[in-house]
């Protein structure tokens, strides 16, 4: 699977591969290789890009078409 929105959401952060590879902790070829559908995402990763985007998991798995995060649940406690 080709992560086409996870390259776009890069490219409008202004971000390199490289700079997208050192905040997840990952090398320039492992960010080349899931942008082009050579290496799956771990959900670890996915949650991250989520986060960082600001859109939900199933947005970037093209799962749905609208990029609005999810609701966060409410913690107890």
């Amino acid at each position: 699977m080709k992560y086409e929105r996870v390259r776009k959401g890069r490219e409008e952060l202004g971000w390199t591969q490289q700079k997208m590879a050192a905040v997840l902790f990952v090398n320039q070829k492992t960010v080349s290789a899931y942008e082009n559908g050579v290496n799956a995402m771990s959900p670890e990763i996915l949650c991250k890009l989520a986060d960082l985007f600001d859109t939900s998991v199933d947005f970037l798995l093209n799962r749905t078409d609208d990029p609005k995060p999810l609701p966060r649940p409410k913690r107890r406690g």
